[in-house]
């Protein structure tokens, strides 16, 4: 008897067709060399805006020493998952400098940011076991929140819902919906496709009043916001007690790999027990860790990094004002330059890279339909002659031509402030 079942593989391919024809396909392009702010793609050398490296530590020279010193006596690989021998002293002391950079009693690593982020919420919401009731548990959480925490309440199976971005009133209507129910509000510290930073006081001061759990992923303001570089919780000046959960990841201004939950000896003892995306994976390499600790040393102590890239951000967006580029509204190393139309975001983006820039276009479904975007991210590692090269070239790039009939061919042009 033939099965009528759907064939999940033409599902899939249905799927890429449809994501062709709406110009939304994505795809992996090998990059053959980098070195700081310029890489190799397709033999061409591009200056590199696209990075997430803000403090330029990523080919650091002690990082390089680092994990190599510590490759050659622990090897490549923890060989296990961190309880089954696979912690080592690496391990161990990276939590313990992270501990102290963000001001919190204890720390826990992750492989990634999307781990830590899955295993948190599951561990609150669920304690960590698949046939636990979370439908009474309430997850409030930013309309532009980082797929991973809105991955991270659905899969649990709490009750999610979300608020109008950075709204503390929509945020507190959401929370009033389901009253008696425990409740966790997350949120982007630092959101990754617009650059601007979570209204974290307010929101902290909403939670103390409603008695729910706040969780703050701050994986773009580590490194770059506050005192040292502690990010957008320390910035605001909130404490372990205003953030009880706080997730943070290593590769991006620290320039390595990994993720870390920080927070109370309750919350990680909690989590060791119960995150199942830390008890049931391999432990980061130990030469890894070696060389995150070298990363914290110096993104801590050399703050002359983020006060290089505050005169950089501020360069840029004199001069995209000067140029009549429209821009969000970030103060963070994250430059959205707002397009609309997936087609002209893809043809802007070709034309920065034909005149030696690497800037991607962002769209559907990483933004909002309609607001397809080039995401200029800038670096430590720039100078201001990549900057003013880069605005000339946009403000090109952006231009509609009679020529070319209007950017991607439908006259769609940027918003002009």
């Amino acid at each position: 008897m033939t099965s009528s079942r759907p064939d999940l593989l033409k599902r899939l391919a249905d799927e890429h067709a449809r994501r062709t024809r709406a110009q939304l396909l994505r795809r992996v392009r090998t990059v053959e060399t980098g070195d700081g702010a310029a890489i190799v793609v397709d033999g061409r050398r591009l200056t590199h805006f696209a990075s997430n490296d803000y403090l330029g530590l990523a080919r650091h020279p002690a990082l390089v020493e680092a994990l190599t010193r510590a490759a050659r006596s622990d090897g490549v690989g923890a060989g296990a998952a961190h309880l089954l021998g696979g912690h080592r002293d690496e391990h161990t002391r990276l939590e313990e400098a992270l501990a102290r950079w963000t001001g919190r009693e204890r720390a826990l690593l992750f492989s990634t940011g999307y781990m830590a982020n899955l295993g948190a919420i599951a561990a609150l919401v669920g304690a960590g076991d698949p046939g636990a009731r979370a439908a009474q548990v309430l997850c409030v959480q930013d309309k532009l929140n980082h797929a991973s925490l809105i991955d991270g309440a659905r899969l649990a199976g709490c009750t999610l819902k979300r608020y109008v971005h950075a709204n503390v009133d929509s945020a507190a209507r959401q929370l009033d919906t389901c009253p008696g129910d425990a409740a966790l509000l997350a949120t982007d510290g630092v959101f990754s496709m617009d650059g601007d930073v979570a209204p974290l006081a307010p929101l902290a001061a909403l939670c103390r009043a409603q008695r729910a759990l706040l969780m703050v992923d701050d994986a773009h303001g580590l490194g770059v916001l506050g005192p040292d570089g502690a990010g957008s919780v320390a910035e605001a000046e909130l404490s372990q007690d205003d953030v009880p959960v706080l997730m943070g990841t290593l590769g991006k201004a620290l320039g390595v790999f990994g993720a870390f939950v920080a927070g109370s000896a309750a919350l990680i003892d909690g989590l060791v027990q119960t995150a199942r995306s830390f008890v049931y994976t391999t432990a980061m390499p130990p030469a890894l860790a070696a060389a995150t600790c070298t990363a914290i040393d110096i993104a801590r102590f050399e703050g002359w990094r983020r006060d290089r890239l505050a005169r950089l951000i501020a360069h840029f967006r004199h001069g995209a004002h000067a140029r009549g580029i429209a821009l969000m509204e970030s103060r963070t190393p994250i430059q959205p330059v707002p397009v609309g139309d997936s087609a002209a975001a893809l043809a802007a983006s070709a034309r920065l890279e034909a005149a030696g820039f690497y800037v991607p276009a962002i769209r559907p479904p990483t933004v909002p339909p309609g607001q397809a975007r080039l995401r200029v991210t800038l670096s430590a590692l720039h100078s201001e002659e990549d900057v003013e090269r880069l605005l000339d070239a946009l403000a090109i790039a952006l231009e509609p031509s009679p020529s070319r009939g209007g950017l991607g061919g439908d006259g769609v042009g940027p918003t002009r402030p």
